[in-house]
């Protein structure tokens, strides 16, 4: 019977087991640490007694409702029930006022047409020229073919977008869904957020969260219904073993377990390690990290679900429980690197006091921070065409994992669309040719 082997248990990696497994594959997958997900995790919280236990997500992470392959996923694990979608999108000022959007009664692309028009964070200029600015991704997200050299940055500023329109709408929008700063993302990757999470479809911008820690949705219990699956945590894989040009299985804590095909689907430094050899301008990657602080607060501080946070280096709040557990997030947060974890925790809480009154009058019960350096790749300009493809040059190993080309930038969705594109090379390698891959949503 023909085994594969797949090196990495985070999203990529599971969902090239998940996709191969369904087809009756027997799998083997490897992962170096005792729990999955990789950098999409959860995991018990350090420190004080009263904590000890409580499993807590290394940061929040969302999906869209275009992110049609990361459901597809869920669904195959039969946890989809476990993601929550809301309609509005909360954004607070500086003092607490709050403006909404969410879809109205127009058709796509015009369905925000009534809530963006009461946004009260923008100045009827700001709303013109960000008008403008959608209708202009509309058609030049097909006609031209500079935006991957271009950054977001340049193409706004090409568009005459107001400043305040800059600041409070694209960056407060494009930096949390990429991971990356204006100045240095590819236009490519903002154009393509707008354009399926936004303009094609009414709901396709619905925010997905899911309603229990990260970790419980790739539990054993997950893969009862893909018993040919066979999860091997704790057990990390040391090298791939090779006859001429052809891998026949990896080595993984001191044992030999033969493969007829193997995935890579780890982060690209270890790539590089496993598979030296292999045409890729390694030096081209680089990270851009995430940071996530958690506070736990003695009474509840705020009602809302989430909200986004204007003018300031909080930039998101997600309620975790019940008004007195929030989790922040500052995405490509590089300019926090060397604050310190009390200052951090002091800087959350000061900020966060200016959105949320009843802040001011809590204590903090405990706190956690979390500086994810390597969350993601950096999508910056030029870099596309250098994410190498699924398929390698050698026969029967193939690649995987957010950083390879699979037509989206570093989120979850593109790590299981990556998973899902070997998946399908390993398929067709073998002659037995399958599809997993879903179209995007435009």
């Amino acid at each position: 019977m023909t085994r594969i082997a797949i090196i990495g248990g985070g999203l990529a990696g599971l969902a090239s087991a998940a996709a191969l497994g369904s087809a009756g594959f027997p799998i083997d997958l490897f992962e170096a640490r005792p729990f999955l997900g990789g950098r999409a995790t959860s995991y018990p919280l350090p420190g004080a007694e009263e904590g000890a236990g409580e499993a807590i997500d290394n940061c929040q992470h969302i999906l869209l409702r275009c992110c049609v392959n990361l459901l597809d996923f869920y669904k195959r694990l039969n946890v989809d029930d476990a993601i929550a979608f809301h309609r509005d999108i909360y954004f607070m000022e500086p003092g607490g006022r709050t403006s909404i959007l969410k879809a109205g009664a127009l058709p796509a692309p015009l369905h925000f047409t009534e809530s963006f028009l009461r946004l009260r964070f923008l100045h009827w200029s700001d709303k013109i020229a960000v008008g403008r600015a959608l209708l202009a991704i509309r058609t030049q997200r097909t006609t031209r073919k500079d935006l991957d050299r271009l950054t977001m940055l340049d193409w706004l500023r090409e568009q005459k977008q107001t400043e305040r329109a800059i600041e409070r709408f694209w960056r407060q929008v494009l930096v949390s869904a990429i991971n990356e700063e204006l100045d240095r993302m590819a236009a490519s990757h903002g154009f393509q957020v707008f354009w399926l999470g936004f303009l094609s479809g009414s709901r396709h911008y619905e925010m997905g969260i899911p309603s229990k820690p990260l970790g419980e949705l790739y539990t054993s219990d997950s893969w009862k219904r893909l018993p040919n699956v066979t999860l091997h945590p704790r057990c990390p894989v040391e090298a791939i073993q090779w006859q001429g040009d052809r891998a026949i299985g990896v080595t993984a804590a001191g044992r030999t377990y033969p493969a007829d095909a193997v995935i890579s689907a780890v982060s690209f430094e270890r790539a590089r390690v496993l598979l030296p050899d292999l045409p890729v301008d390694w030096a081209a990657f680089e990270h851009s990290p995430i940071t996530g602080i958690h506070l736990w607060f003695d009474r509840p501080v705020t009602d809302l679900p989430h909200a986004t946070l204007l003018d300031t280096t909080i930039q998101w709040f997600f309620n975790k429980g019940r008004g007195r557990y929030l989790m922040l997030v500052v995405s490509a947060s590089r300019n926090l690197a060397q604050i310190s974890r009390n200052d951090l925790i002091a800087l959350a809480v000061q900020e966060l006091g200016q959105f949320l009154p009843a802040v001011r009058a809590a204590n903090i019960e405990k706190a956690h921070v979390v500086k994810e350096m390597r969350a993601t790749f950096s999508a910056a300009t030029g870099l596309e065409e250098k994410r190498p493809l699924a398929v390698t040059r050698y026969p029967n190993v193939f690649l995987a994992g957010d950083w390879t080309r699979n037509g989206w930038p570093a989120t979850m969705e593109g790590a299981v669309r990556s998973g899902y594109l070997a998946a399908e090379a390993v398929a067709r390698s073998l002659e037995q040719p399958q599809t997993f891959v879903l179209p995007d949503v435009a």
